[in-house]
């Protein structure tokens, strides 16, 4: 099935904004979402709304058109792609203390971000050789694709970040009087527009982010173009996206999360929903025998006709 004609239509959306009530909002997304059949998870929280939804064309074009027309959400990011199945299983939409998490307190992404950077501009502000490019997303994210030259934090997850960033802050310190001109990225732009506030809020200065995150870049620059290499790892059942947000050839680890290519999968050391060439010798016999049951599980719906209740 060619791209143009994939049925389902997927919107990964977020935008920092200060929410007085979180819970009076979610009565108020939750049957906008509904209403039109949509599946997928919405987090709300005092900090803003994030999440990604998908269904028919129609469906997603209505009701992100009700979120913008929520007070203090008419600019909402949103990036949009096509895929070939419903990607989730139900719709929901939960309360968070934080849209993304990070951990730090009062970091303000709403109102102290640093400047956005348009895809068209991205080239040339990362081909400056002045110019620090960071990463800002996980080690198995980053293991399947990622921007030429930036540099991998290795984090294991979000909440590592800010620590990582303390400490090679001091390499950017020891010259007081070089002004560091720092851009950084991830997959949608949430977690880099909130890592800028709090790099700016450490008291650097020249800090930007690519605005829509490397979902954006890919849909808008051309391949031939691209500084893009390899793939861009997503949190739901398409695993990844190449240029054009073109389905990529991946599965998912369910032991351990890794992303797995074709060669990955060839391995005598994979073995479905139990492990995998880059965890099999890091489970116990305890949890590989509970991966087990769940593939049985798994393989048992699929026969049947129906999605396992812990797919999606």
């Amino acid at each position: 099935m060619t791209e143009s004609v994939l049925p389902v239509k997927v919107a990964a959306l977020y935008h920092f904004a200060v929410v007085e009530d979180p819970a009076a909002l979610r009565l108020q997304v939750l049957p906008l979402c509904e209403q039109h059949g949509l599946k997928g998870t919405i987090l709300l929280a005092r900090e803003g709304i994030n999440g990604t939804i998908a269904g028919t064309p129609e469906a997603i074009d209505q009701v992100i058109a009700g979120l913008r027309s929520l007070p203090g959400f008419a600019d909402l990011e949103v990036k949009y792609s096509k895929a070939s199945a419903m990607p989730f299983l139900r719709m929901k939409v939960r309360l968070k203390k934080e849209i993304v998490s990070m951990g730090v307190e009062g970091v303000d992404a709403a109102t102290e971000k640093g400047d956005y950077v348009d895809p068209a501009d991205w080239n040339r502000l990362i081909a400056d050789p002045d110019t620090i490019v960071i990463d800002t997303r996980n080690a198995y994210e980053v293991a399947i694709g990622s921007f030429a030259g930036a540099i991998d934090p290795k984090t294991e997850s979000f909440r590592d970040f800010p620590a990582w960033f303390d400490d090679f802050s001091e390499k950017l310190r020891q010259d007081p009087e070089k002004k560091p001109k720092i851009a950084m990225f991830c997959t949608g732009g949430i977690r880099c527009e909130k890592a800028t506030a709090y790099v700016k809020a450490q008291g650097f200065d020249d800090v930007r982010h690519l605005k829509g995150g490397i979902l954006k870049y890919l849909e808008n620059i051309s391949e031939t173009d691209s500084l893009w290499q390899g793939d861009c790892f997503l949190f739901d059942q398409r695993v990844a996206v190449g240029h054009g947000l073109r389905e990529a050839d991946y599965d998912q680890c369910y032991a351990c999360r890794m992303p797995l290519n074709a060669a990955d999968r060839a391995s005598p050391d994979y073995v479905p929903g139990e492990a995998c060439p880059h965890c099999i010798d890091q489970r116990t016999d305890e949890q590989r025998a509970r991966y087990r049951e769940r593939q049985r599980q798994v393989e048992k719906a699929a026969e049947e006709g129906r999605q396992h209740l812990g797919t999606a």
